[in-house]
Order: structure tokens, then C-alpha cells, then sequence
């Protein structure tokens, strides 16, 4: 296998727009915080655009998509999400399960039972010239439908992998993160694209850039949460060198 290139980092922004909504008003301004992620070294922005708009709404889509890094959508798979992203037309848009009662996006979508609608969002956000990425836990057949589906890109959900470490359980920590190394593998030999992301901290960032097949690992939650200390800017530039530290260590490990 070649040595793997530069990892890519995409900055979620949506809980800049959490606290802006939870008083009202423009402030905090999730396209400011977008462009600060980027001076400090992010490689694109992702913001989701639920159904309840609970933090990000479709003004914010549309000033997301004209900055200078692209524009991540993520999104349900429901026709409403569908017309949007063909009008907007950002740069890539991943379809995510989406419930309005879960806090956070819970899971990887169910890519075998929802094959045929799949499908036919994927074809029509491609035919729009949108790079389509699926949410997807990495099972083997939901991998193997991703590819059949006809998206060009898979992002791994790392959320269960990152819960087992929270509580110290290591028989499950050591399981999912050889199911995510694997799954990646088998995405790659498919064709695939591999991103990652849900739960990564600086820590478990670095490890899960060290997975040779991942190219893109797309972060807000805890960025956000870090920036209350350490300011934007510095989360952002800290992360960066800690899945710049992971990538060379894949590169050393070939």
C-alpha cells in the first residue's frame, strides 16, 4: 500500500448556532466561527440543517456556502433536504438518520433497508454535481450497499468506539475500532472515499488518523466545547496537530 496522503479536517459548526438560538438574535455567528476554523487551519466546514432547524437554519447554509473552504451539508434524507441542496449546490452533502427526538445524530443510517430511496437521492444530488456521502456504521453490508447505491464517499460513524473508551469497557474498545479499521479497508478496495467522525477528541482523533484509509475526519461538538477555553482558533490549530501526528505515525507504520 502507498503511504497515505494528508488527512483532512472538517469543522462542524452547528453549536455555535445552538447557543445563538438558545437566546435569540445573530450572536454567536456560526459563519464567523467557520471562518476563524479556517484561518486556523481547517479544511472544510460541515453544518447539518435538520428538520426542526433547533441550531442551524438556512440563512446560515447559504453564507456557509460561499466562504472560501468547502461546504459539507449534512442532511435527511426527505425531499425538502433534497431541494435545498440542488438549489444551494454546496460542495458535498451527507445524508445522516435523522430523529427529532435524539439529542445528536444517533447511529449510521440503515443503507441496506433504505437502498432504493437512497438510491434515488443519491442520483439526483449527484446529478446536481454534489459529492454524496453516506453516515454509515462500518458494517460490511452497509459498506457493500454505499458502493451499490452509487455514493462516492462513506463517512464512518466512530460514536460507539468513542462511547467504549468513555467507560473504560476494552473488550468493545479493541472490537469497534478493528471494525472501524476494517470496514475502511473494505470501503477503499470498493472505490470509496473514507471519512470519519462522531465523538473524536484530541486523543481519538489522532489514533483513528492513524487508519490509513481515512482521509477526512469531520469534528464539532468537542471543538466547540474546547474553543469556551482555548478559544476557536487554538481548538482548531491543536486538532490539527494531533491527526497531523496520527497520519505520521501511519505513514511510519508502511
Amino acid at each position: 500500500m502507498s503511504a497515505p496522503g494528508p488527512i483532512r479536517l472538517g469543522v462542524n459548526v452547528d453549536h455555535v448556532a445552538t447557543v445563538r438560538n438558545a437566546r435569540g438574535g445573530r450572536l454567536p455567528d456560526p459563519v464567523k466561527a467557520a471562518e476563524i476554523a479556517i484561518a486556523a487551519g481547517a479544511d472544510g466546514i460541515t453544518a447539518h440543517l435538520r428538520e426542526d432547524r433547533r441550531h442551524i437554519i438556512d440563512g446560515d447554509i447559504a453564507r456557509l456556502n460561499k466562504l472560501a473552504r468547502p461546504l459539507n451539508l449534512e442532511m435527511a434524507a426527505t425531499a425538502e433536504m433534497v431541494a435545498i441542496a440542488c438549489n444551494l449546490r454546496p460542495h458535498a452533502a451527507c445524508i445522516v438518520p435523522e430523529r427529532r427526538q435524539e439529542r445528536t445524530t444517533e447511529g449510521g443510517l440503515d443503507a441496506v433497508g433504505q437502498r432504493e430511496q437512497l438510491r434515488a437521492i443519491v442520483g439526483t444530488l449527484a446529478a446536481a454535481g454534489i459529492r454524496v456521502s453516506l453516515f454509515i456504521a462500518a458494517e460490511s453490508a452497509r459498506i457493500r450497499a454505499a458502493a451499490a447505491i452509487g455514493a462516492s464517499v462513506i463517512e464512518i460513524h466512530t460514536g460507539a468506539w468513542c462511547d467504549a473508551l468513555t467507560v473504560g469497557n476494552e473488550a468493545a474498545v479493541a472490537a469497534e475500532f478493528a471494525r472501524i479499521a476494517s470496514g475502511a479497508a473494505l470501503a477503499r478496495s470498493l472505490g470509496l472515499e473514507v471519512h470519519a467522525g462522531h465523538g473524536l477528541d484530541f486523543a481519538t482523533a489522532e489514533t483513528i488518523a492513524e487508519i490509513p484509509e481515512i482521509v477526512e475526519l469531520n469534528i464539532g461538538h468537542f471543538l466547540i466545547g474546547e474553543a469556551i477555553f482555548l478559544g476557536l482558533g487554538e481548538a482548531v490549530r491543536l486538532m490539527r496537530s494531533f491527526i497531523d501526528r496520527g497520519r505520521a505515525k501511519a505513514k511510519a507504520a508502511l
